[in-house]
């Protein structure tokens, strides 16, 4: 019996839950990149470079292809790039209602304050 829907939706997000892997997608939402330039872009060690490659690897969200030396790292599907940007687009919101959120508490806070 294969899992339920719900359980492969975790699944998916738990990889999709590391920073180094979101930053990946990130680069690669915008073109194909070579493991030495998101080493540089991503600032970790080569060793967990290559871990966090093979986690996305794993779950089919990129591809990877050898030219000589170099290998190159694509998404396998365009809608994970929409993925992220979706995301960015809810967070945005998030951070702009606690943004509100927080103007309105100092504002309270300055309104209820003791007098001197």
């Amino acid at each position: 019996m294969s899992a339920p829907l719900y359980q492969l939706k975790a699944e998916f997000f738990k990889t999709l839950g590391h920073p180094v892997r979101i930053r990946v997608l990130e680069l690669l939402s915008r073109r194909e990149h070579a493991v030495s330039e998101m080493l540089a872009e991503v600032g970790v060690e080569p060793a967990h470079l290559s871990q966090q490659l093979a986690v996305l690897r794993r779950s089919n969200l990129v591809v990877a292809r050898r030219e000589g030396s170099t290998v190159y790292y694509t998404l396998t599907d365009p809608q994970v790039a929409e993925l992220l940007a979706v995301a960015r687009s809810i967070l945005s919101g998030v951070l702009a209602g606690q943004a509100e959120l927080l103007a309105d508490l100092r504002a309270t806070t300055l309104d209820t304050a003791p007098p001197d």
